[in-house]
C-alpha cells in the first residue's frame, strides 16, 4: 500500500511539473510582438491605408488609366499594356492587387465579427459601420475588374481553399447591403471611443463616413444602369452625400505617399496620351489646364500617340503628368465625380437645364481639386462661361468628356469603368477610344495567379486568360 502511495505521489508529481513546463513552453513560444487579437481600432488604420495606395492608387489604376487612354503606357509592363503584348491576358499581371483585395476582405470581415452583436467589441458601432463601407467599397473595386469572383467561401481560407465563384450579381447586392448596413451603424451612438487619429480619412466622424456611403452608392447605382436604371436615386444619393470637396472620401498622409507619383517618378512608364490631350486641346485656350497640366519637351507637349501601333518603347521621351506629387490625395470617391454623377443622372432624365447647372458646379470643382499644381476659381469661370447651352446628347457628351478629364492623373479605375458602362447603355460614342487594335480593348482584368494555379474553380474560369478581351462583366452585359 505504502509502495502504491509512492507511485501515485510520483505520478501527480511529474503530471503537476510537466503541466508547468507545458505552460511556460507555451508562454515562451509566443511572439508577443505578433498578437492573434487585437484592437480594431488598430486594425482598421492599416485596412483604410492598403485600401486607399494598394486597391486604389496602384496596379489597379495604372493599368486601368492605360485601357481607358487617361494614360499611355510607354515603357516596361505599362508599355506591354499599352500595346496589348501579353499583359492584359496574364495571370501574373493584376497578382498583386488581386491579392491585396483579399487581404483587406479577410481583415474587414474579422473587424465586421468583432463588433457585431456577440464579437469581441458588440456595441463598438461606429468602427463597425466604417468597416462595412470599406467593405463594401473594396468588394466593388474586385468585382467590377475581373467580374464574378470567390466571395461567399473565400474569406475563411483554413476552412475552404478553393472556393466557388459567385455571380457578380449576388455581389453587387451584397455591395448595397454592406453600405445600407454601414448607414445604419453609424447612425447609432456607440459605446466605444472615438477613433480619433487612427481614422486617416475622417477622424472617427461617423456623419462624414455616412456621407461618404451615400456617395459609393451613388456610383455604383449608376454603375447598375444597363441592368437596374434608377438615375433619380442617384440623385438622391448626391444629395445625401457631400457638400463640399472637405468631405470627400480620400487619404492625405505624409506617411503614405501617392502611389502615381511613386511609380511615375521611379520608372516613368506612363505618358500623356494624345487622345486624351486632344480633348484638352478640343476645349480650346480658355481652358487652363490645357498650360498647366502636362510637362513639355522643347517647350512643348510631346504626347504618346496612341492611336498607332508603332510607338517605340522608350523611356523620358515622352510629356507626362505636371500634376506629379508624392503629397497628393488619393482619391477612393472624390466630390467632383459625385457631381458628375448628378448632372449625368438629371441629363438623363431629360433635365437638360439642371444638367447644365450641375456640370459647371462639377466642371470648378474638377479645377479646384487638391493637388500639387492649383487652378483657380478665376480659371475656372473663364473656362465655364466659354461653355454654350447645351442640351440633349450634346449635354450628356460634354458631361462625360469633363468627368473623364477630372479623374487625371490617378482616378483611374473610375475612368476605366465609366468607359465600360457607356458602351453597355449604347453610348460609347462620347468618350470614343482610338487605340488601333480596338478588339483587344480589355473588358475586365484577369484573374491573379495565386488563384489560378491553387483553385481548379479559378483555373477554369481563367482558361487561357484570352476571356479578357471578349467577355463582359455583368453590369456590362456580359453574364459573369
Amino acid at each position: 500500500m505504502k509502495n502504491i502511495k509512492n507511485t501515485m505521489a510520483f505520478f501527480m508529481a511529474l503530471f503537476l511539473l510537466q503541466s508547468c513546463s507545458d505552460d511556460k513552453m507555451d508562454e515562451i513560444n509566443s511572439n508577443l510582438n505578433n498578437p492573434t487579437n487585437v484592437p480594431t481600432r488598430l486594425v482598421i488604420t492599416d485596412v483604410m491605408t492598403a485600401s486607399a495606395f494598394s486597391i486604389t492608387g496602384s496596379d489597379n489604376s495604372f493599368y486601368a488609366g492605360v485601357y481607358a487612354e487617361l494614360n499611355a503606357g510607354c515603357f516596361g509592363q505599362m508599355f506591354n499594356a499599352q500595346r496589348r503584348m501579353g499583359e492584359p491576358q496574364l495571370a501574373s499581371t493584376y497578382n498583386n492587387s488581386w491579392n491585396n483585395s483579399y487581404v483587406q476582405l479577410r481583415t474587414l470581415k474579422t473587424i465586421i465579427e468583432k463588433c457585431s452583436d456577440g464579437g469581441s467589441e458588440a456595441g463598438n458601432s461606429t468602427t463597425l459601420g466604417i468597416a462595412q463601407v470599406l467593405f463594401a467599397y473594396n468588394l466593388a473595386i474586385l468585382t467590377d475588374l475581373f467580374g464574378d469572383v470567390p466571395y461567399s467561401e473565400a474569406l475563411n481560407p483554413k476552412v475552404n481553399k478553393q472556393p466557388k465563384l459567385d455571380k457578380q450579381e449576388a455581389i453587387y447586392a451584397e455591395v448595397f447591403n454592406k453600405l445600407n448596413e454601414g448607414i445604419a451603424n453609424l447612425n447609432k451612438t456607440s459605446t466605444y471611443t472615438s477613433l480619433g487619429n487612427q481614422d486617416l480619412i475622417y477622424a472617427g466622424n461617423a456623419v462624414k463616413w455616412k456621407k461618404a456611403a451615400n456617395a459609393l452608392l451613388a456610383r455604383y447605382t449608376m454603375r447598375l444602369s444597363l441592368k437596374k436604371p434608377d438615375y433619380q436615386g442617384v440623385i438622391n444619393y448626391v444629395d445625401a452625400s457631400f457638400s463640399n470637396a472637405t468631405e470627400e472620401l480620400k487619404l492625405v498622409n505624409s506617411l503614405v505617399p501617392n502611389p502615381y507619383a511613386r511609380f511615375e517618378l521611379d520608372r516613368r512608364a506612363l505618358a500623356v496620351s494624345k487622345s486624351f490631350y486632344e480633348r484638352l486641346v478640343a476645349n480650346g485656350v480658355a481652358d487652363a489646364r490645357l498650360d498647366g497640366m502636362f510637362t513639355k519637351k522643347n517647350g512643348a507637349v510631346k504626347p504618346f500617340n496612341n492611336s498607332i501601333s508603332t510607338e517605340p518603347d522608350l523611356q523620358g521621351f515622352y510629356s507626362i503628368s505636371a500634376l506629379i506629387s508624392e503629397k497628393n490625395p488619393i482619391y477612393m470617391m472624390s466630390y467632383h465625380e459625385l457631381l458628375f454623377l448628378k448632372a449625368e443622372a438629371q441629363a438623363r432624365l431629360n433635365q437638360d437645364a439642371n444638367a447644365l447647372a450641375t456640370l459647371k458646379l462639377a466642371i470648378k470643382a474638377a479645377y479646384l481639386k487638391d493637388q500639387f499644381v492649383k487652378f483657380t476659381a478665376a480659371q475656372a469661370d473663364a473656362y465655364i462661361a466659354t461653355i454654350p447651352n447645351l442640351t440633349g446628347k450634346n449635354l450628356l457628351k460634354k458631361i462625360m468628356v469633363e468627368k473623364h478629364i477630372s479623374f487625371y492623373e490617378n482616378e483611374g479605375i473610375e475612368a476605366y469603368n465609366d468607359i465600360r458602362r457607356l458602351q453597355a447603355v449604347g453610348n460609347g460614342d462620347l468618350i470614343p477610344l482610338v487605340h488601333p487594335n480596338p478588339e483587344l480593348f480589355p473588358k475586365r482584368f484577369g484573374y491573379g495567379n495565386s488563384d489560378v494555379a491553387a483553385n481548379p474553380n479559378v483555373k477554369e474560369a481563367f482558361g487561357d486568360g484570352n476571356y479578357v478581351y471578349t467577355e463582359n462583366v455583368w453590369w456590362a452585359g456580359g453574364t459573369r
